[in-house]
């Protein structure tokens, strides 16, 4: 069974610090390129960060650049999402993507 499993979610301060974590079961993560999407409550989805399956390459949305970092250790089966000087506006449901499955998102909420 295919499956995309996202952790690491949870309420911080602005200022604070989260790292989302994204693994599979059913196929190993370190084929394929891999994208972190968020949605904020009445708003699209949107793509936050990409990185290609080598590593090799990220992109980032321009409102998230300089604070968060995509990262991968094929060797765990995992990609990271690191999210640094959070903002209010950071707020969302934060997915992954892989291979064009979704997992099921985990709340990111930032608030003092």
């Amino acid at each position: 069974q295919v499956q995309v499993v996202e952790s690491g979610g949870g309420l911080v301060q602005p200022g604070g610090s989260l790292r989302l974590s994204c693994t599979t079961s059913g196929f190993t993560i370190s084929s394929y390129g891999v994208s972190w999407y968020r949605q904020a409550p009445g708003k699209e989805r949107e793509l936050v960060a990409h990185i290609i399956s080598t590593g090799s390459s990220r992109n980032y949305q321009d409102s998230v650049k300089g604070r968060f970092t995509i990262s991968r250790d094929n060797a765990k089966n995992t990609v990271y999402l690191q999210m640094n000087s959070l903002k209010p506006e950071d707020t969302a449901v934060y997915y992954c993507n892989v291979r064009g499955s979704w997992g099921q998102g985990t709340q990111v909420t930032v608030s003092s």
